[in-house]
């Protein structure tokens, strides 16, 4: 009979062990009957009294009656005992309870040392009987002397095993000793001559090996290794190859024993509950050490010491670890020869394997492996094909063959769905694929594919985790499909061709449609987690940058307040904690601030990666330090689009410092929270921002159309609005400005100034001017209410023209070209030219050259708890001005009047416009000039005292230069001039009157 299934959980030392099989008897919870199981188990060695020996004993819940007729083969095969557990509540049942415990010993009965029967429950006449075999225990929870009752019966096992040694080693028949035969054997001996030498010397041989295995067990490791060594030579004089295998193993097995007290299991082989390991075992004296007259200091790597001086008695018997590799070889090799052992051929490379993991000699351990892989067990089910994958699984990764101890352990998984499987085990498959990512350099979070180059083979990868997809579907838990599938599009993308994307997208659509992902931590019955998938490729981020609020907007700090955020200064000129911590905030905050309630922006450049358009919906910022409101945007990107700006947008609900700690979007249906923490390829000028509280907001309109100018060198950004006005030179408009509080705090206080910009012309006069007061009283203005402000603009340039264009007025005077007529006079002669006509090219484009005149004003308010802390707002409005000329003075002279104290003032003046313009003083006619006419107009006034005029004092005189000195002199005798003649112009036509001269 064949062997038909392998402990592949056995090692070397179990040779040493006596076999116990524990089982219920009856109806027994299974949870009662593995807690008392786990307490039998627990006494797996005995010191036997009177003795200095150990007994070891292997405990199993369930045992094959065939492997049972193994045991003369290998004793530590064989059923010695028996531990029957039952619950019995009424004495009417224990008739039937006893007869049951009497069958189950019947079927270990050519075997059995020695049983007993633990009987839960019974209590009575019956339980107060005093029986060996039999306990009695009220409950399954008071039964406290479990244990002691085992190393009893454990004691009268070891007195049975002991007799049967003594027996068979002083065996005194002399030539009539017992053929031990294997199942398959007996009847392949059928007829033999059994009185021949060959096979007296079979039968030595095998008595001498069996001598050995009860030798070991009963703990005399010396006496055992010298019964192998007469059993290898006798067997192998008679070729019986299988049971001078068995000798060699034996052989090995005991030295395996002597060279490693610590056994050879490993944390990776613990036992299971069929079989129990001791929790000592790396501590616990080995049976027989004490009669190897060995120092073990004398031991080396390679066994024995080359000094044969340090070997007492016959310890040479022991194989060193070399020579034990060598045995296991040879006797896997003799087991090969035999279809009916491939059971024990398949062990004892499992053995072999596991002596070789300590030795750390991967390599030959692969080759055993190896062996072990292509080993014909016959016809195998299903669930025996799982064990052996997932056992050769755990022996390659026992020494280090992780990709290897993956691959195994895949073919597991696939065995566990296998077709022939009529209710194919989707969860047991599921486990172990999951069990196989390490092998594969795979993990289940995200985190370890960001950084560094890929690991791993990611074809295999992508197999391997479109089988967890799989099987996660089948499982009935399409959460666990979208995780896995989100893991393999994020951690995959770069090695997915195009048509895989598409594939992989549409699928992950499909699932989501039923279970969207999110971000939630996925625990699974085993306690197993799996962390969420972020897409932070879906689309991919290049660079994040908070944006500054537009400049009518920004907030600004009053000069000599101190603001929020000023650091404490060092005393020390050089402290690397303080320089430290200064760097990470100047490495995060940002030198702007945001306002509580504003609409605040941050601009990410992103690209999609896929070769389809892909739609992003639901993207918004993720934010920590103050409340705020993110606003969800939806964006499509072309396929492979390149870097393309996305700004998302919020509002800070309270003041304080924020961080945008990063995105979440929502891509086919899987919602991921993106942190900039864990895209270290994100570029960022700071993600650190100071809210200040809320300002009121202000919004002004005025009476003139916007203009398209930017005022130089204002940025367009710089100003709210821009107005446009077309005026003639000494023209005067009045502009109506319209205030509105379009926000939610009230303004309480409101300032106006003006800046000229961008002028090369002297502008004479206020340009600007306004009466802020009727405004003020209006104050606090409250949301939604409105003020209105007027603003005069006037604009008086240069009204001087060149003489020489000028046609003969037939006589002499004072040139004045290119002084302005508000200066004073200065005495000079020059005789006119009279060869230019007026008419000229040159002259018609120096009096039709169009002046501008830029202006900038500034409306500085404040309001709410931004004004308490020190803050306000500006609105710049933009003016811009286009001055076409009016009237030229392009000749004065003065001649004397009747009176001495009076003259006349003669000026040639010249109409550039293209309407009649009439010219009005004081003491003079009007004088009306069509277009392109030039006139002489005779003023007659008093003669001009400009000693008069009131002298500057000495500190101003002293603190000015010359040229500031005579630009105030000239302002002085200007202010004179002006006030003297009053000299107007008007254009009847487009009903404007202004100022020429004032």
């Amino acid at each position: 009979m064949t062997m038909s299934v392998p402990d592949y959980m056995q090692c070397a030392e179990d040779h040493q062990t006596v076999l116990v099989v524990v089982q219920p008897v009856g109806i027994v919870p299974e949870d009662q009957f593995f807690k008392i199981y786990k307490r039998i188990a627990s006494v797996n060695q005995v010191n036997i009294r009177d003795s200095q020996r150990l007994l070891y004993i292997r405990y199993r819940h369930h045992y094959l009656p065939e492997n049972n007729e193994w045991g003369d083969f290998q004793t530590h095969r064989k059923v010695v005992g028996l531990v029957c557990i039952t619950a019995c509540d009424s004495a009417k049942d224990w008739p039937q309870t006893a007869e049951r415990f009497h069958g189950q010993k019947e079927v270990y009965s050519s075997t059995l040392y020695d049983s007993r029967l633990l009987v839960f429950g019974l209590q009575g006449e019956i339980a107060e009987q005093q029986r060996t075999d039999v306990a009695f225990y009220p409950s399954f929870q008071d039964c406290s002397d479990v244990e002691r009752r085992i190393e009893d019966f454990v004691e009268s096992i070891f007195i049975v095993l002991e007799s049967k040694r003594l027996d068979r080693a002083t065996d005194k028949s002399g030539d009539k000793i017992q053929l031990l035969c294997v199942p398959f054997e007996k009847k392949d001996f059928v007829g033999l001559d059994t009185d021949s030498r060959h096979y007296k010397k079979r039968c030595q041989g095998r008595m001498r090996k069996h001598v050995g295995d009860l030798c070991l067990q009963a703990g005399m490791l010396q006496d055992a290794l010298v019964h192998y060594h007469m059993a290898v030579e006798l067997l192998r004089g008679v070729n019986d190859f299988l049971w001078l295998g068995a000798a060699l193993e034996g052989l090995c097995s005991a030295s395996v024993i002597f060279h490693y007290p610590g056994g050879t299991a490993g944390k990776t082989t613990a036992r299971k509950p069929s079989i129990s390991q001791p929790a000592d075992a790396g501590k616990r004296h080995r049976p027989g050490a004490q009669e190897v007259l060995i120092d073990p200091g004398a031991l080396t790597a390679g066994g024995i010491s080359a000094d044969t001086s340090t070997e007492i008695g016959r310890a040479k018997n022991c194989l060193s670890p070399e020579d034990i590799i060598e045995k296991y070889k040879e006797a896997i090799s003799y087991y090969g020869k035999y279809k009916n052992a491939g059971v024990i051929e398949l062990e004892a490379c499992v053995k072999a394997v596991r002596v070789l993991a300590i030795q750390k000699r991967a390599r030959e351990a692969s080759e055993f492996l190896q062996n072990a892989v292509y080993i014909n067990l016959g016809q195998l089910s299903e669930e025996e094909k799982i064990q052996r994958y997932s056992i050769l699984s755990e022996l390659y990764e026992l020494i280090g063959f992780h990709r290897k101890s993956a691959f195994f352990k895949r073919v597991a998984a696939m065995q566990c769905v296998a077709p022939t499987i009529p209710e194919p085990g989707w969860r047991a498959c599921y486990k172990l694929l999951l069990e196989t990512l390490p092998g594969y350099s795979l993990s289940l979070d995200p985190k370890d594919f960001s950084i560094g180059t890929h690991r791993g083979w990611a074809a295999v990868q992508m197999r391997l985790l479109h089988e967890l997809v799989y099987a996660s579907r089948r499982m009935g838990n399409p959460g666990l499909s979208v995780r896995h599938l989100s893991f393999l599009l994020q951690t995959m993308l770069d090695f997915l061709s195009d048509q895989e994307k598409k594939e992989v997208t549409q699928s992950l659509e499909n699932y989501t449609s039923k279970c969207p992902g999110g971000m939630e931590v996925i625990t699974l019955s085993d306690g197993l987690k799996l962390p969420p998938v972020p897409f932070t490729k879906l689309p991919i981020v290049r660079s994040v940058k908070l944006l500054n609020l537009p400049a009518s907007l920004r907030p600004h700090k009053v000069k000599g307040l101190p603001g929020q955020n000023v650091s404490t200064a060092s005393p020390f000129i050089y402290s690397p904690i303080i320089m430290h911590n200064r760097g990470e905030e100047r490495c995060k905050k940002i030198d702007f601030q945001w306002v509580q309630g504003d609409v605040c922006e941050v601009q990410l450049m992103v690209y999609n990666p896929m070769p389809f358009e892909l739609r992003v919906e639901n993207m918004g910022l993720l934010t920590s330090g103050v409340e705020f409101e993110s606003l969800p945007a939806a964006l499509s990107l072309p396929a492979e689009s390149g870097l393309y700006p996305v700004t998302l947008v919020g509002v800070p609900r309270t003041a304080g410092n924020i961080t945008v700690n990063g995105y979440h979007t929502s891509v086919f249906g899987v919602s991921s929270d993106c942190l900039l923490e864990g895209l270290p390829s994100v570029k960022t000028s700071g993600c650190l921002v100071e809210v200040i509280p809320s300002l009121p907001r202000l919004q002004l309109s005025t009476s003139l159309p916007r203009s398209a100018h930017t005022n130089q060198p204002m940025s367009k950004e710089q100003l709210s609005s821009s107005v446009s006005i077309q005026l003639f030179n000494g023209e005067k408009q009045q502009v109506t400005i319209t205030l509105e509080n379009i926000g939610t705090e009230d303004i309480e206080s409101l300032e106006l100034t003006s800046k000229t910009v961008n002028t090369k012309d002297k502008v004479f006069g206020k340009f600007l001017s306004w009466d802020l007061e009727e405004a003020l009283r209006h104050l606090p203005l409250k949301p939604g209410q409105t003020v209105t402000l007027t603003i005069s603009i006037k604009v008086k340039l240069d009204f001087s023209g060149q003489e020489n264009l000028l046609q003969d007025l037939n006589d002499d005077g004072i040139s004045v070209t290119g002084l302005p007529i508000s200066s004073p006079l200065r005495q000079v002669l020059k005789p006119r030219a009279e060869t230019k006509a007026v008419s000229s090219e040159s002259g018609k484009a120096e009096y039709s050259h169009v002046k501008t005149l830029e202006a900038v004003l500034n409306f500085k308010y404040s309001g709410g708890a931004g004004k308490m802390e020190g803050y306000y707002r500006e609105l710049s409005l933009g003016v811009h001005v286009d001055i076409e000329p009016s009237v030229f003075f392009t000749r004065v002279s003065a001649l004397p009047a009747t009176s001495t104290r009076q003259c006349h003032l003669l000026l040639d003046i010249f109409n550039p416009t293209e309407h009649e313009l009439t010219v009005s003083a004081k003491n003079s006619k009007d004088l009306v000039l069509h277009p392109s006419e030039c006139q002489r107009m005779a003023i007659q006034v008093e003669k001009f005292d400009f000693e008069s005029l009131p002298q500057l004092d000495q500190e101003t005189t002293r603190l000015s230069s010359p040229k500031q000195l005579e630009e105030e002199r000239q302002q002085a005798q200007g202010c004179q001039i002006n006030s003297k003649l009053d000299i107007c112009w008007s254009i009847i036509s487009l009903q404007s009157s202004r100022e020429a001269v004032k």
